[in-house]
C-alpha cells in the first residue's frame, strides 16, 4: 500500500523561502493566515493540524499555523492540545476577519442546490443560511477542500462554504457572501516554530501564552490564585478561559503524558524573560499548580486583518 505524506508540497520551494505548514489545501483560511503573517512564504498544505505541527517539530517546515479561537466558538481546546503534546513554541499571533462565501459551479443557482459541503465548523457558523436553503450538510476536512472537490467532480447540485479566494483558485462562482450567522466573525491563529518568537523588535509590546492545570475538581480555587498572582503585580490578563473536553486534556511532562480534566488557557501582557514582575507571577502560579506550560512569548498584535 502506498504511504500518504502528512504534508504535500505542490512545488519545490525556493531554497531561501520560509516554509509555513497549515491544515487544508490552497485557499483554506489557515493558508490565508500564513500568507498574511509571513508574506512571500512557501506554504506547505497538510492533511491534519497534527501533521502541520509535526512538520515543524521534524524540521520539514519552519512554522505552522493553528486556529485557536473564534468569536463564535471561543477556544479550540483540541488545537491547544497539540501545543501541549509537541515541542513547539508560539512565535506570533494573527487575527483574521472570516467572511464565508457560498461557492458553486458556474451557472448554478441557489434554487438548484441539494447539499452544501464544508468543514464542520464552517457549516455550524452558517447554520441559519443553510436552514433557509433547506439543503443537506456534508462535512469535509477543510473549507477549500470542499471547493476543490466540487470543481474536480463537477457537482452541479452542490455548493461549498469557503473563502472567495478558494473559488478563484478552483474556478467556482460566488453565489452568496457573508453567509455566517454573526456578521462580526474573527478567528485568531497562532504561528508556531521550534524556537519561539521571531522578528520581534525590542520596542514591540510583548504577550505571553501559558496553560495551567490543577489536581482535583476545584477549579475556582486555582482560578483565584492565578488572578491574584497577576493582579498583585500589575500584570494585565488578556485571556483567561477554563476549558476541558470529554476525554480530558493530555499534556507532556518530559517523556511522560499526564491527563487533566480541564486546564486554564491564560494570555497576559509582558515577557517572562524580560520583566521581573511577570516572572514572579508565573513562579507563584507554578508553586500551586500541578502543571504550568509557557507556550511562548511573542509580539502582541491587536490588528484584525481582512481576508478580502
Amino acid at each position: 500500500m502506498a504511504s500518504f505524506s502528512a504534508c504535500s508540497p505542490l512545488e519545490l520551494p525556493h531554497k531561501f523561502s520560509l516554509k509555513v505548514a497549515y491544515q487544508g489545501v490552497p485557499g483554506a483560511y489557515s493558508e490565508l493566515a500564513a500568507r498574511t503573517a509571513c508574506p512571500g512564504c512557501f506554504t506547505l498544505p497538510c492533511r491534519t493540524l497534527s501533521g502541520a505541527v509535526l512538520a515543524v517539530e521534524s524540521g520539514e517546515a519552519d512554522r505552522a499555523v493553528l486556529p485557536v479561537e473564534s468569536t463564535m466558538d471561543g477556544t479550540a481546546l483540541r488545537n491547544y492540545d497539540l501545543l501541549l503534546r509537541h515541542d513547539v513554541r508560539v512565535a506570533r499571533e494573527i487575527t483574521l476577519f472570516v467572511r464565508y462565501c457560498l461557492l458553486a459551479m458556474p451557472g448554478v443557482r441557489k434554487a438548484g442546490l441539494r447539499r452544501v459541503m464544508s468543514h464542520p465548523v464552517a457549516l455550524a457558523h452558517c447554520g441559519r443560511a443553510l436552514d433557509r436553503l433547506g439543503v443537506d450538510r456534508e462535512p469535509v476536512e477543510d473549507t477549500a477542500g470542499a471547493v476543490r472537490l466540487l470543481s474536480t467532480r463537477r457537482m452541479f447540485d452542490a455548493a461549498a462554504i469557503a473563502s472567495a479566494r478558494a473559488g478563484e483558485i478552483y474556478g467556482l462562482d460566488v453565489i452568496d457572501e457573508g453567509v455566517q450567522d454573526e456578521a462580526w466573525n474573527t478567528t485568531r491563529f497562532l504561528i508556531v516554530s521550534r524556537d519561539g518568537e521571531v522578528g520581534v523588535g525590542a520596542r514591540a509590546p510583548k504577550k505571553t501564552s501559558m496553560v495551567v492545570a490543577h489536581a482535583g475538581d476545584n477549579a475556582m480555587v486555582m482560578l483565584r490564585r492565578v488572578l491574584s498572582a497577576f493582579a498583585s503585580r500589575g500584570v494585565n490578563l488578556t485571556k483567561l478561559e477554563v476549558v476541558g473536553g470529554d476525554g480530558g486534556v493530555v499534556v507532556r511532562k518530559g517523556r511522560r503524558l499526564r491527563a487533566f480534566a480541564r486546564v486554564m488557557v491564560v494570555d497576559f501582557e509582558g515577557s517572562v524573560e524580560e520583566e521581573e514582575n511577570v516572572r514572579e507571577a508565573v513562579k507563584e502560579v507554578e508553586g500551586s499548580a500541578a502543571f504550568v506550560r509557557v507556550l511562548g512569548c511573542y509580539a502582541s498584535d491587536r490588528t484584525v486583518y481582512n481576508l478580502e
